[in-house]
């Protein structure tokens, strides 16, 4: 592939809204000591009630999975639960960054050095949300328990990935980012 097909940019746009989307849930979530009551409407019809988790645990899995497929998308992987790795192979069917012309894998280094925190930091959650998606969501493992920090480094996560893909791959093809992020009302979080 030298330049990304419509195909393409399209699967990247849903990937990063759905990071998004996840992102805004898990803000909500992490705010509520007991999570609030849920209505959904269809056509102004009530069509479900319940806990918003109904919500924001579907929207925050699923974030977490296309954050790791970003990530990979992108050349990354994780090693442990808080240590990146640069993927070493790839299958011809998979869709990555360096099959585009002019473009390459990103380094770790790259990475840590973008985050305008401690490198450590931006490491363990890129790494956790990779280690989540394959230990605790993809399926059940003995090895994956609950992260103290498993909240705050989703957050980290779940707002740096966009921007490593829009700095990335968007950037140096000189294509305009798709509108990502969430349109709608305000409300405090």
């Amino acid at each position: 592939m030298t330049q990304p097909t419509a195909e393409a940019l399209s699967l990247l746009e849903y990937r990063l809204s759905a990071v998004t989307i996840g992102h805004l849930a898990l803000r909500y979530a992490m705010a509520w000591d007991t999570p609030p009551s849920l209505e959904i409407y269809f056509d102004g019809r009530q069509v479900i009630e319940g806990k918003a988790t109904a919500f924001t645990n579907a929207a925050i899995e699923s974030a977490i999975m296309h954050s790791r497929a970003l990530l990979e998308f992108l050349g990354l992987g994780s090693k442990t639960q808080i240590q990146l790795c640069e993927c070493s192979s790839r299958r011809d069917d998979d869709l990555c960054i360096e099959r585009f012309t002019g473009l390459s894998k990103i380094s770790v280094q790259q990475v840590v050095n973008a985050y305008p925190g401690p490198s450590a930091e931006a490491e363990a959650a890129l790494a956790y949300v990779v280690y989540l998606a394959n230990k605790g969501l993809a399926h059940t493992t003995t090895s994956f328990s609950r992260h103290d920090e498993g909240a705050k480094l989703l957050e980290i996560a779940f707002r740096g990935i966009p921007v490593l893909v829009v700095n990335a791959f968007y950037v140096p093809l000189g294509i305009q980012p798709p509108s990502y992020e969430l349109r709608g009302r305000k409300h405090p979080v």
